[in-house]
């Protein structure tokens, strides 16, 4: 009978020690939310997996963290924000993921970022650029959500940056945006970094993404004496704008968002008329040698070689949650959170070394001065470089 319940208890104990084992072995579950097959942003969602994917790799070959491997979990949000809110909480409740990162498109996570910070999961946005979706809930409040991308207000500070400096070019300006959330948000903060910087605004016109003629927005323009025009829009409608541009015959200096690194910019635009806008982006054609080494890596893979910087973005993301959890040492939403917010190692990535990216009241890991500007050129995302660019400090933009 003793023999009984010793080999019973020996069995049990051995039972709760393969649990702990199996608990602390547990794989680190990262989820990825996003368009990933509907519209043309989502050769960007695919690209920032693409990087994601490679980071885990190879973290993993290095043996995890925390003794744990890193996998990710995708679900496609088709662009539509009630597929998007449908895939948070599938990822939270149904998968039990550890981290999220994404979205896409900007829209989606203005939709579900309050289910984020309910539910105290941390989320790295690598894709979507939207202004507000790293804003806390309520003024002070604890926020989950962080981005490793680029920010719309921080373009729009540099690109206005840039119409100030040209004073004696751009001696009359006008504001064009599409009658989307993403573009009404950059118009917003057009118009108030305008207002910062003593821009006055001559003109303002807005465009549906689908318009396939914008002649009759450029007309006023044109008759208001506009020479310089900010424009905030998806990749297709800033072709659309530039070939209405050609059938006019006015060609203002012409400053727009990111999204005309975007291909469906080029093969829309053409060559040459795709040569005429200025923009910013993370990341050239000219790469850095650990640039190039992921892009020989992802290259073929790509959709687009111009989606190559959300990849980057996925890649160094992914890097950024692994140290806060390891400084964390545990996966714990709110303790990987505070330490998001106070990384005490800096984290070498591929687009830059990122060190102490966020505080507790900045979750942007890049602002203006780590963007570069860019102009195609023979059918490649190319530096853009001038007299202006070159004198920039800090201090010129305003956010």
């Amino acid at each position: 009978m003793k023999l009984k319940r010793l080999c019973a208890g020996l069995f049990a104990a051995a039972a709760l020690t393969a649990a702990s084992i199996g608990a602390f072995a547990q794989d680190i579950k990262l989820g990825y939310n996003g368009d990933l097959s509907a519209s043309p942003s989502a050769q960007s969602g695919q690209a920032a997996v693409l990087g994601m994917e490679a980071a885990i790799a190879d973290i993993n070959a290095a043996g995890g963290v925390l003794g744990r491997k890193l996998v990710l979990v995708t679900r496609d949000d088709v662009s539509a924000p009630p597929k998007s809110i449908q895939n948070m909480s599938d990822l939270i409740d149904n998968e039990k993921v550890d981290a999220i990162f994404g979205p896409t498109n900007s829209g989606n996570a203005m939709a579900w970022k309050h289910i984020a910070n309910q539910k105290k999961v941390p989320v790295i946005g690598n894709v979507g650029s939207g202004t507000d979706i790293t804003k806390p809930m309520s003024p002070g409040a604890d926020n989950y959500m962080f981005r490793v991308s680029m920010v719309d207000r921080e373009q729009v500070a540099a690109l206005m940056a840039y119409v100030k400096k040209n004073a004696a070019n751009s001696k009359v300006v006008g504001l064009m945006a599409e009658t989307t959330g993403y573009g009404q948000g950059g118009l917003k903060d057009m118009q108030e970094i305008a207002d910062a910087d003593g821009i006055k605004i001559a003109a303002t016109e807005r465009f549906g993404v689908g318009d396939t003629d914008m002649t009759s927005q450029l007309s006023k323009m044109k008759a208001a004496g506009v020479d310089t025009v900010v424009v905030w829009a998806q990749g297709t409608p800033i072709a659309q704008l530039v070939r209405s541009m050609e059938k006019i015959n006015y060609f203002p200096l012409t400053l727009t968002s990111w999204a005309a690194d975007n291909i469906t910019f080029y093969d829309a635009a053409g060559k040459t008329l795709a040569e005429k806008p200025i923009f910013m982006r993370t990341v050239s054609e000219t790469r850095t040698p650990a640039q190039q080494k992921l892009f020989d890596r992802l290259g073929t893979k790509l959709k687009a070689p111009g989606s190559f910087s959300f990849a980057l973005h996925g890649y160094d993301s992914v890097l950024i949650y692994a140290e806060a959890v390891k400084e964390a040492k545990t996966t714990d939403g709110s303790a990987v959170r505070q330490a998001l917010e106070n990384l005490q190692t800096p984290v070498v990535g591929v687009l830059k070394t990122y060190d102490k990216p966020f505080t507790k009241t900045r979750h942007e890991a890049l602002t203006a001065k780590d963007f570069v500007w860019i102009r195609w050129k023979d059918g490649k995302l190319m530096p853009y470089s001038d007299a202006l660019i070159t004198s920039f400090t800090a201090a010129d933009f305003k956010e």
